[in-house]
C-alpha cells in the first residue's frame, strides 16, 4: 500500500479538496451536470467520491450520490435519469446489466478495481478440528449442526442480502450442492448478521460466513488466521451452466473472479468523450479500499470522514489522478 495514502488513513487526517488546478481552463465538463449512483452499502462511498472529484475536476457539476437497489441502478442508468454507477460488479452482474439494456446502453470500458474475490468462509479452529475444507462436507448432518447457532439442527450461513445478486448465487448453489436439508441461508443486512457473526467468533463459537472482497471483514476475521477459505465440489453458476469458477491455482471457491468497473448512460458517454475517457482510465487498488473500509468499520464513517478519506487518497496519489485528468481532457480536444 502506498506509505502516503496508508498515513492518511491511520492518522484520519481531515483534508481539504485535492484537486489540481493545473485544469482551471477550458474544462470539457462545463456546463453539463451529472447524477451518479450507489447501492445502500456504505463501502461504495470511496470509490464513489473519487470518481464524482475526478468529474467534477473536469468541471461537470456532480450532484450528491443517490443511494438505489442495484436493479433500480441499472435501469435509471440505461434510461437516462442517472448518469453513472462505479460499482458494476462483473460478471456477479451480468444478469442486471443485460435486462437493463447492456452494451446496447450502457458505456463500459476499463476496470476500475480487479482482484475481487467472493466465497464461503468458517472459522480455522474448527476446520482444523474436523478437517472440513470443502462446502460438500455440510451435506453431513453432523458437520452442519457445528455450526447451528438457533437450534434447528441445519448450519446457520450468514449470506447476502436480497437484490445484491450474490443471493442468487448462494440460492443456486444450496440447489446444486443438495444442502437444503442441512444449511439455512440468513439474509437481512448484511453488517448486523456479520455483527453477530464476529461476537459469536469471539465468544470461541464456529462461524459460516459468505463475504467478498475488499470489503472490511477479512481484515476483522483474517483469511488464514483466523478463518479459511471451503472450496466447492464443483463450480455452479446460475444461467451458466458452462462457467468455470475454478481458479488458476486449481482450488474453486464457488465464484468467479470479479471487477468493479465503471458502467454510464451509453448516450451521455458518446456526447462526453472526457467523462468516457476518465472512465476507462480509472484504477483503484483493492487493497485501497479494504483499507478504508476498515477505517469505516472502526468507527470513521461519517460522511465528513469518508470524504477526508478520498481527498486523502487523491493527494497520496495525485500524479495518477492528474494523468486521468490530462487523459480525459485530450479525449474531449480531439472530438
Amino acid at each position: 500500500m502506498n506509505n502516503a495514502w496508508k498515513t492518511v488513513l491511520l492518522t484520519g487526517l481531515s483534508l481539504t479538496a485535492v484537486t489540481s488546478t493545473a485544469y482551471a481552463k477550458a474544462l470539457p465538463g462545463e456546463g453539463v451536470t451529472v447524477q451518479p449512483l450507489q447501492s445502500t452499502v456504505a463501502e461504495e462511498t470511496f470509490q464513489t467520491l473519487i470518481v464524482n472529484k475526478a468529474m467534477e475536476a473536469l468541471g461537470y457539476k456532480v450532484l450528491p450520490t443517490k443511494e438505489v437497489d442495484y436493479n433500480v441502478a441499472y435501469t435509471s442508468i440505461a434510461e437516462g435519469d442517472a448518469t453513472y454507477m462505479t460499482v458494476n460488479w462483473q460478471p456477479l452482474h451480468d444478469n442486471k446489466y443485460e435486462k437493463a439494456g447492456g452494451d446496447a446502453k450502457f458505456y463500459r470500458k476499463g476496470e476500475y478495481i480487479t482482484g475481487a474475490a467472493q466465497g464461503y468462509l468458517i472459522d480455522k479452529k474448527t476446520a482444523e478440528k474436523y478437517h472440513i475444507t470443502n462446502l460438500k462436507q455440510f451435506q453431513d448432518p453432523k458437520i452442519a449442526k457445528l455450526f447451528d447457532a438457533d437450534g434447528d439442527g441445519k448450519a446457520d450461513l450468514s449470506g447476502c442480502n436480497p437484490g445484491w445478486g450474490c443471493e442468487a448465487a448462494i440460492e443456486h448453489q444450496l440447489d446444486a450442492y443438495k444442502l437444503r436439508n442441512t444449511v439455512e441461508h440468513n439474509q437481512g443486512q448484511y453488517a448486523t448478521i456479520m455483527a453477530d457473526t464476529i461476537t459469536r467468533y469471539k465468544k470461541g463459537q464456529p462461524i459460516f460466513y459468505y463475504t467478498w472482497t475488499p470489503y472490511w471483514v477479512s481484515g476483522v476475521l483474517v483469511p488464514g488466521k483466523d478463518v479459511v477459505w471451503l472450496e466447492v465440489p464443483f463450480s455452479a453458476v446460475a444461467g451458466k451452466p458452462n462457467a468455470s469458477t475454478k481458479l488458476p491455482n486449481g482450488k474453486d471457491y464457488g465464484f468467479q473472479m470479479n471487477s468493479e468497473r465503471i458502467v454510464a448512460n451509453k448516450a451521455f458517454a458518446e456526447k462526453n468523450p472526457a467523462a468516457a475517457k476518465l472512465f476507462a482510465e480509472m484504477k483503484l487498488s483493492i487493497n485501497d479500499v479494504s483499507a478504508e473500509n476498515m477505517m469505516m468499520s472502526k468507527g470513521r464513517n461519517s460522511p465528513q470522514d469518508i470524504e477526508a478519506h478520498a481527498n486523502g487518497w487523491i493527494k497520496a496519489h495525485q500524479a495518477l489522478f492528474d494523468s486521468w485528468i490530462k487523459a480525459a481532457k485530450q479525449a474531449a480536444a480531439k472530438s
